[in-house]
């Protein structure tokens, strides 16, 4: 595997030497050889490659990739220019613009975010096609946790974003005297309605880093410039 650069690979070293690790490698290669599997097995790590580790200041977990042709790229919630938004992330477009007055933008790749300092980590990085949660019993919920808690161990004033039950689950991983974990209900149409609307996280969260002497990160996905 290629570094990660950022500072990543020294952070995150223990875990690909780990034999568990080791054992979601081996599964990978199968899966990869036998069946389609999202993302492409280059973008696997993008979310680790878009944001280093001394420019992090938010997670957003997801669960696991999009299962459908052309979407996952390795960035939660994220899909590649010209692909139609998913109901999910046009929900979070939406929050967005009642939260902080930004116009929806018609691109649902938000690798702009990843380089503002938002690290989009799903808790399973791999899917096959056409089959949700196909992966999700393969390890990586061991390896994405153990991501969780060495930022957490190792940062301080990241705030965690936690959609839904997979993610909220997460939230005993996180030191909450050394950071922020905001959680409400999954942005999905069947769950949007029940909290994650009005939850107001993209200026809570600019608010906790203008507080710890951090710049704000910049939501608005209209001024990406590619």
């Amino acid at each position: 595997m290629k570094p990660l650069g950022g500072g990543w690979d020294e952070l995150l070293g223990g875990l690909f030497s780990d034999e568990r690790y080791l054992k979601i490698r081996e599964f990978l290669k199968n899966e990869y050889c036998t069946h389609t599997v999202y993302p492409d097995m280059y973008d696997l790590y993008n979310c680790f490659r878009y944001t280093s580790l001394n420019s992090l200041k938010a997670v957003i977990l997801g669960q696991d990739p999009y299962h459908e042709p052309n979407q996952a790229h390795g960035l939660c919630f994220s899909v590649r220019r010209g692909v139609p938004l998913p109901p999910s992330l046009l929900n979070i477009y939406k929050e967005i613009e009642n939260d902080l007055g930004i116009k929806e933008p018609n691109c649902g790749e938000l690798t702009k975010w990843a380089n503002e300092g938002v690290l989009l980590l799903n808790t399973t990085l791999t899917v096959r096609e056409h089959l949700a949660n196909s992966h999700s019993k393969c390890g990586w919920a061991w390896f994405t946790d153990s991501v969780i808690k060495l930022i957490s161990e190792n940062c301080e004033n990241v705030v965690f974003i936690l959609w839904g039950g997979n993610a909220r689950s997460k939230a005993p991983l996180i030191d909450t005297k050394k950071h922020l974990i905001l959680q409400c209900a999954h942005p999905s149409p069947l769950s949007a309605y029940n909290g994650f609307f009005g939850c107001k996280h993209f200026s809570k969260t600019n608010d906790y880093l203008i507080s710890r002497g951090k710049q704000p990160i910049d939501w608005d996905l209209n001024k990406a410039d590619g």
